[in-house]
């Protein structure tokens, strides 16, 4: 096993870029049963100092930062300021990136920049004593990775006991996974591998089509797709590579390229939860079965909310 390029294994936060963070407020907070959080205005440039592909920038932007049991969920609406998330906003909203805390800034951009991953955008935190980097992964990975590193750990929030009033949509609030569609299984993973200084997982397929009985928008396929599963600390990494045959991860591939997929959270009696989130407006976009046949998914069509497809697991 190599060293880590990113200096860490350990992917703390998926981020969100939105056009209207106070309703993604809310749909967040339901989805995790919280209240729905409040945003804060980040400093201006005396304060949080961003510099832009080289320039600085008075960039300012609208922060959430909402604790799950596995990774923080951020959710960032830009101004129109120059900035990644500006730059990614003007395309679409959804994953601008995934990050991780280091130990020496520095050090790290140095070692990223010899491996071909130069720095986006840097800036000091402005809620606390810190500084972040952006490090342009996305030719490799299909997304972004930020550097966090902090002068002081971060604080942890005790857990509070759910209420009655505030439940999580789906039963759980703990993200699993995150999954990106890649057009070539084998240099995405390496990519991945390499910055988190992890050993290639085996390369998995799809498994009998009387296994897994995958149906894709009313239609049976054999959802042909070579994939595997990046173990780290805190969250799976799921890469896909679709085939030839029909599937959510092809269409995904062919109208919206190399980029993260879906979200997935461990569920019970996923039945039960497929036809609530289709009650409530959110599609089935394909069901099946785990190519070993001890589990099944669902993939449910809640871009419209949360700028990324959710995935329902249900292990037997």
């Amino acid at each position: 096993m190599s060293k880590a390029l990113l200096g860490t294994s350990k992917i703390n936060q998926i981020c969100f870029v939105v056009h209207d963070i106070e309703k993604a407020a809310e749909s967040f907070g339901r989805l995790l049963g919280v209240p729905k959080p409040s945003w804060f205005l980040t400093g201006d440039s005396s304060i949080s100092k961003i510099v832009f592909n080289g320039e600085p920038t008075g960039a300012r932007n609208k922060l959430i930062f909402m604790d799950t049991p596995s990774v923080q969920i951020e959710l960032i609406e830009p101004d129109q300021e120059p900035s990644t998330m500006r730059e990614f906003l003007n395309k679409q909203e959804g994953i601008h990136h995934v990050a991780v805390d280091v130990d020496d800034m520095k050090q790290q951009l140095a070692i990223l920049g010899e491996a071909g991953y130069p720095v986006v955008q840097t800036g000091e935190f402005t809620s606390s004593q810190g500084r972040y980097a952006y490090v342009d992964t996305v030719p490799a990975c299909k997304t972004m990775f930020e550097l966090l590193e902090r002068d002081e750990p971060q604080a942890i929030p005790p857990v509070k006991p759910k209420t009655e009033e505030h439940q999580p949509l789906l039963g759980s609030d703990t993200v699993v996974q995150i999954a990106v569609v890649v057009r070539d299984l084998d240099a995405a993973a390496e990519a991945y591998c390499s910055l988190l200084g992890v050993e290639k997982p085996t390369v998995l397929k799809e498994g009998k089509p009387e296994v897994t009985q995958v149906v894709y928008r009313g239609e049976s396929t054999e959802a042909k797709c070579r994939f595997m599963f990046i173990k780290t600390p805190l969250i799976e990494i799921e890469l896909i590579e679709p085939g030839d045959s029909p599937s959510t991860w092809k269409e995904h591939l062919d109208t919206k390229g190399e980029s993260v997929h879906h979200i997935a959270f461990l569920v019970k009696n996923l039945d039960e939860k497929v036809a609530e989130l289709e009650a409530m407006g959110y599609p089935l976009i394909q069901k099946g079965y785990f190519f070993t046949g001890n589990g099944k998914y669902a993939y449910m069509d809640t871009v419209s909310d949360y700028h990324v497809i959710i995935e329902l697991l249900e292990r037997f």
